[in-house]
């Protein structure tokens, strides 16, 4: 996925609120996730030249408690191009948001595959800034691309003792197909501490994925809607060290 950043900002501006909008691509499903809390929808770009607003739920502005964000989820194809953006690229005193957003997808459907996620932030900004702007700007474009199929694979694990040794074969033998055979070592152990750990503290579904992209990707996930915490275990622990070791052989 390629991606380019272009902030800016007038300086010294004093920032009384904020908004968020997250998302979450997964370049094997090629499923995208996002939910906003009081920001823009992104807008999607389809190869044939199509311009969509995601119909995504506002939600409030960050730090309002006792309230849940709505997510949605949409099927991306590859070359699609995801854009995000503040609204200080479309609003000013002298242009409505409403405005703003049509200049915008005008501008974006005539964008062309080839056109690089840098030239399209480039090209909003140099047409859609507006004048006499108070706030400042941000635009980030990602162009979609997924995984080839030779290059993943997927397991579900059960919750079972004798799981954790077989899901250690599984992963030996994808590497030994990938001719990955000197990593195995290492990753055998990354997998068996992140399933005992899945058993232990989340709960079927269990599921294993390997990633040969530029790295090599470990993922285990569970049912548990929390995160897991790395702690540095007491000489005296019995347990507590997994996510500790697993930090020390992997690279984030």
């Amino acid at each position: 996925m390629d991606r380019f950043l272009d902030e800016r900002g007038d300086e010294g501006s004093l920032v009384t609120g904020a908004n968020c909008l997250y998302v979450v691509y997964d370049p094997v499903s090629r499923r995208c996730r996002m939910a906003r809390a009081g920001h823009l929808p992104p807008a999607v770009v389809s190869m044939d030249g199509g311009v969509d607003f995601i119909d995504l739920p506002g939600g409030p502005l960050p730090g309002v408690g006792g309230v849940v964000f709505e997510e949605c989820e949409i099927t991306l194809s590859d070359g699609d191009l995801l854009v995000l953006y503040t609204d200080g690229l479309l609003e000013s005193p002298a242009q409505d948001l409403d405005t703003g957003l049509r200049r915008m997808r005008d501008t974006l459907s005539r964008t062309l595959p080839s056109v690089t996620p840098q030239e399209v932030c480039d090209t909003l900004i140099r047409e859609l800034l507006p004048p006499g702007r108070q706030d400042d700007v941000a635009v980030l474009a990602a162009r979609m691309s997924g995984l080839d199929m030779d290059c993943h694979v997927t397991w579900d694990i059960m919750a079972q003792d004798d799981m954790v040794g077989q899901a250690r074969e599984l992963t030996a033998r994808q590497l030994a197909c990938w001719g990955l055979e000197e990593e195995s070592f290492t990753t055998e152990l990354i997998v068996s501490e992140l399933v005992t750990n899945a058993m232990r503290h989340g709960g079927e579904p269990i599921t294993l994925r390997l990633i040969r992209d530029d790295n090599l990707i470990c993922e285990v996930s569970d049912s548990s809607s929390t995160s897991p915490h790395v702690r540095r275990a007491q000489d005296t622990d019995e347990g507590g060290r997994g996510l500790y070791l697993v930090t020390q052989l992997t690279r984030n």
